[in-house]
């Protein structure tokens, strides 16, 4: 055999890795047509029935809230299976989930699909488990390979908004609602086969590490660890606080700003505009954020950076009406949105047992889907109430602020020494 004919395992790892990566991102782009769907059409699905809008954002908290505690099943599955079969089932439950949704006509049943199917069994299988996997095959560039594919939700918002608005304005949201179904199904469905791909077994070698013990055998990953003077039950219980209070917060625009927007006198084209430009503020973030910063600083001063952003964008949106200031305002929300979901799977990875992150980060994300189910929910009901969301802003401008402080905690408590938190972290030598 030549040379030119001598297998490459370094190169064919790569190769899958980038293959994993490219299906992750897309999967996650799909999957975020759920959560945006019915924030597009929530004024026609609640209009449509002679709903307040507290209805379908009351399907939307429960979306989250089975997302969090469906999280958790699908964690341990990962950490057993893998994410091949946990993202089989969740494209299925999503596609099948949103073409029920076009044919509802009572409250429980939106309630039925968007809690049970397309968030306990579907929305669940998403964004933890595919974040986890990435790193075990980008060990070295945590941060990029989550952002990389966190920036799927990113790039999905951006493009999601506007497509859904066009359909549910000629066709209507049951059409939307069931043509998005199958489409998920036809594209989303087969590419979930790549992820039964293992990792092979020689990837120790390669410069990124990797394997299912991430961390075991290769230098740097496995002193990742317990950098923070708590025990590990205190640390996650932070992690689980400091989510919260971003996470109440960043649902109020995500899910009431194209409402938000409409109620001000905007054209709703516009309005769905703005929702874009905050995902796609969030894609940039995501794609250049966990290499420029989290990679380099670690997660939780980036987590304090991108929720410091967050709360002054909440703020912002609760003083300004103009059609230029909401643009920018988005913008700055997206930056910090986009930069926060990178941080919380890395900061997992650096601070938790690194063989139990699926189901450790599936606890972290229950309270956040939590969060973001009951802060949607809430902007909805103090609308509802006040007639504006201007008030529903401002209490989330304070969740965000209880944020920083925890993490300002969390921080303090760090082990650093006299250097920055990621060149200890990168040290060769160490131990838990």
């Amino acid at each position: 055999m030549t040379e030119s004919e001598t297998p490459d395992p370094r190169g064919k790892r790569r190769l899958l890795a980038v293959a994993v990566l490219a299906v992750s991102i897309y999967l996650v782009l799909a999957a975020s047509g759920a959560m945006f769907l019915l924030v597009v059409s929530l004024k026609q699905i609640a209009g449509d029935f002679g709903w307040p809008r507290a209805v379908p954002s009351f399907a939307y908290l429960l979306f989250f809230a089975g997302t969090g505690i469906g999280g958790i099943a699908m964690g341990y599955w990962f950490d057993r299976a893998g994410a091949g079969p946990v993202s089989l089932l969740g494209m299925t439950m999503l596609g099948a989930g949103a073409a029920l949704a076009g044919s509802i006509d009572s409250e429980w049943q939106l309630y039925l699909v968007y809690g049970a199917m397309m968030g306990l069994l579907g929305y669940a299988t998403v964004y933890g488990p595919l974040s986890i996997n990435a790193m075990r095959w980008f060990e070295n560039r945590r941060g990029l390979a989550v952002g990389l594919v966190t920036a799927g939700e990113s790039i999905g918002g951006t493009v999601w908004p506007p497509v859904f608005r066009y359909f549910n304005e000629t066709v209507g949201w049951r059409d939307t609602f069931l043509g998005f179904g199958v489409f998920v199904l036809v594209t989303a469905l087969p590419l979930s086969l790549v992820l039964w791909r293992r990792m092979p077994a020689r990837d120790a070698s390669a410069p990124d590490g990797g394997g299912r013990g991430a961390g075991s055998r290769s230098g740097a990953p496995a002193v990742r660890q317990r950098t923070i003077a708590l025990s590990t039950f205190a640390t996650q219980t932070a992690f689980c606080l400091a989510i919260v209070g971003c996470c109440v917060s960043m649902a109020m625009p995500v899910a009431h700003l194209v409402a938000h927007a409409s109620d001000l006198g905007h054209a709703t084209a516009r309005a769905a505009e703005m929702l874009a430009t905050a995902l796609l503020a969030a894609t940039v973030v995501r794609f250049v954020g966990g290499a420029l910063l989290v990679d380099r600083v670690g997660g939780l001063i980036s987590l304090l950076a991108f929720s410091g952003l967050q709360t002054a964008a909440l703020l912002f949106y609760a003083a300004v009406g103009g059609m230029l200031a909401l643009y920018a305002v988005s913008a700055l929300f997206g930056i910090g949105y986009g930069g926060i979901s990178i941080c919380y799977p890395v900061i997992v990875r650096e601070h938790l047992p690194p063989a139990e992150a699926g189901r450790r980060l599936g606890v972290v994300l229950l309270f956040g889907t939590l969060a973001m189910g009951f802060g949607g929910w809430m902007a909805g009901y103090i609308f509802d109430w006040t007639g504006s969301y201007t008030p529903a802003f401002l209490v989330g401008a304070a969740f965000n602020a209880a944020n920083l402080v925890v993490v300002l905690v969390l921080i303090s408590r760090m082990q650093t020494g006299g250097g920055a938190p990621m060149r200890l972290l990168r040290q060769p030598s160490g131990s838990r």
